[in-house]
Order: C-alpha cells, then structure tokens, then sequence
C-alpha cells in the first residue's frame, strides 16, 4: 500500500474526552488544549460502544452539535469514533474533521466494509484502530476494504490487545504487531495510549515507549475534571496534566525510533523463542520425573553415566553443527541433568529409597 497519508505533521498529538458529554464539558476542555501547542486534532467520543446496555453510549447528534462548537472556538480539527454509515452521514453533515474506526468495529469485515461504501468519494481521513484481538490480518483487511473504495487518507491507530494474561495494561501493547503493520502498510501509526494502559499512571512511559519505537503520535483521553467523567474515568487526565506530561517526554528523531523500532522486532521474537524454551524445559522436567517414577518402581538407580556421557557427546556434536560452541552445550546440558538427577532423587527418596 502506497503512503497515502502525508499531511501528518509529526508527532501529531490527538487530545480530547473519551465522550463528548456536555457543552459546557466540551467547550472548557477544548479551550485549554488549544494552549497547548502540541495538541494538533481534539477527539470525542459521540456514540460510545458499551459491553453494558444500560452504561452511558453517548450524546449522539446533540454531541456533534457541541463538537462543532468546540471546534469554532478554537480552531481544532476534530475527530471521532463512527460505527454506522448514519454514523457517517451525521459526522460529515456537522464538519468533524477525521473518523476513526473502532477496535470493536474492525474485528467484523461486514461493518467495515459497510463504513468504507458510505465513505467512498469523499476526502475524509479515516484512521483505523486495531482489532481487540491480536490479528494483524483483520487490521490490514480493513485498510484494503477503505482503499479498495478509494479513500486515500488512512492511518493507524494502536490501542493494544485483549489478551488472557494478567497484565499491568488494559490493553496488551504487543509492540510487535504494529511494527509490522507498518511494515507491510507505508501507513502513520498513532498510539492510543489511554487505552493500552487504562490507569492514568502508566500514561507517561507507555507515551515514551511509543514515542522511542517511531510511533507517528499519540491519542491522549483528557478531561476537564476527570473524577466527574461519565466513561474510562481513570484513564483520562487533565489538561495541566498533559501539559507537564508532554513537556516530560523526548521526541526523538524519526530516524533513531525505527532503529529502535526494529531492534524491538527482533527483541520481541527473542522473548517468543525464550517462552517456548522455557515450556520446553518444564516439558522435559515432566518426563524426566516420569522416568524417576519408572526407576523407583523397577529399582534403578536414577544416574546412567554412560548413557549421559553418550547424550552429551551426541549433544556437542550437534551444537557444532549448527555453530553453537562445546562450552556453552556443555554448561546449559549439565545444569539440565543436574536439575533432572535431583528432581529423580527426591522421588526415590519418598520412600526412603534413593535407588
């Protein structure tokens, strides 16, 4: 996919309340982010997909009503969440500026597709979050779907993954995905960091993460008074907040962050490998507990040292082979054995028998 994006100015910093709740919420939050000179596009949410029916979703039209307002006095572009191509018709129709897919709406090819037809024709720029599941291929799916329609003006938006693990984040960053999404799709990729982390105190060095990794910018959920707001209070700061935040970060070099960005590739797939060797090594412990039992019940003693000396030999041999060198074989393969000799000891022992 060409860059079909390139009026970013970098980093493009999107700053605004998780909803659009009153006028008056709207317009002072607005107005102190214009005195920001960092803050480039103010966000709000208007239609808010909840996982609870009765959980607020949102102002609708009159939310727009007061985004425009907002917009008029102080001159921010404005960008928000659409769902529906009614979503789209009303957004158009009240002058937002930018349209963003959500997480929950890409992960369904029939709303994408449905939101790229209402949108075919038209100049908008439409950013594109992430599916809530970790698949990179239903994320460049839906830049396909919007491009095949000949919207021109498409960028990322990485708020992280659902994942089953406990985690610090709301949202698992899985860092590793969207740096290849941009590096299959010459596309900007900004990163929502309120929604990655979830608690305001992790804010500022996710912020630097993703600022060290190349990130194009940040979506930042801010809010006049956040104890008082209706949704994702705890992940919302304040405008003077922000203001100290930015000040406290480092924009590197575009340049310097795609080193770093890719070196963050390679590092991630030395954890994946590192995860799988350290299953492997708890497999190997399950069986070599198993042979302990074997042992005992058939009265042999748990070290075969001439079979152990044949593995190891054979290990070296093929460590060699794939350019690993004897010392390093030999060390990680004794400790293995050591650690299997012991855990077959203790099994002996249970019944006060170590043969």
């Amino acid at each position: 996919m060409a860059n079909t994006y390139t009026q970013l100015s970098t980093p493009f910093i999107i700053v605004g309340p998780c909803s659009v709740e009153s006028e008056a919420q709207i317009l002072a939050t607005a107005q102190a982010l214009a005195q920001i000179p960092q803050v480039k596009m103010l966000r709000g949410g208007i239609w808010k997909p909840r996982t609870r029916p009765d959980a607020f979703e949102g102002r609708g039209e009159q939310g727009l009503v007061w985004l425009r307002e907002a917009k008029q006095a102080t001159g921010l572009p404005t960008i928000t969440e659409v769902a529906t191509p009614e979503h789209v018709e009303l957004a158009l129709k009240y002058e937002v500026d930018a349209l963003w897919i959500g997480a929950r709406t890409v992960v369904n090819p029939f709303s994408v597709q449905q939101l790229a037809d209402a949108l075919r024709g038209t100049d908008v720029p439409v950013f594109i979050k992430n599916p809530v599941a970790p698949d990179l291929q239903l994320w460049i799916g839906a830049f396909e779907r919007f491009q095949k329609v000949g919207v021109t003006k498409l960028a990322a938006i990485h708020r992280g993954f659902s994942y089953y693990k406990e985690s610090p984040y709301r949202n698992a960053p899985m860092w590793e995905i969207p740096i290849e999404l941009t590096q299959r799709l010459n596309v900007p990729i900004i990163t929502d960091i309120s929604h990655i982390c979830g608690n305001r105190e992790l804010l500022q060095a996710t912020a630097q993460k993703a600022l060290d990794l190349a990130t194009d910018g940040l979506m930042i959920e801010c809010h006049i008074n956040p104890a008082e707001a209706l949704t994702d209070a705890k992940q919302q700061i304040t405008p003077e907040e922000l203001k100290t935040m930015l000040s406290n970060l480092t924009f590197r070099s575009k340049q310097s962050g795609i080193v770093e960005r890719d070196l963050a590739g390679l590092r991630s797939e030395i954890d994946d490998i590192d995860a799988e060797l350290l299953q492997l090594l708890a497999r190997r412990m399950e069986v070599s507990a198993q042979i302990g039992e074997y042992k005992k019940q058939n009265n042999v003693t748990v070290v075969q040292m001439d079979r152990w000396k044949k593995i190891l030999a054979d290990h070296v041999a093929t460590g060699a082979d794939l350019g690993l060198s004897e010392e390093m074989i030999t060390e990680i393969f004794e400790a293995i054995h050591q650690e299997s000799i012991e855990r077959q000891s203790r099994i002996m022992e249970t019944d006060g028998d170590t043969h």
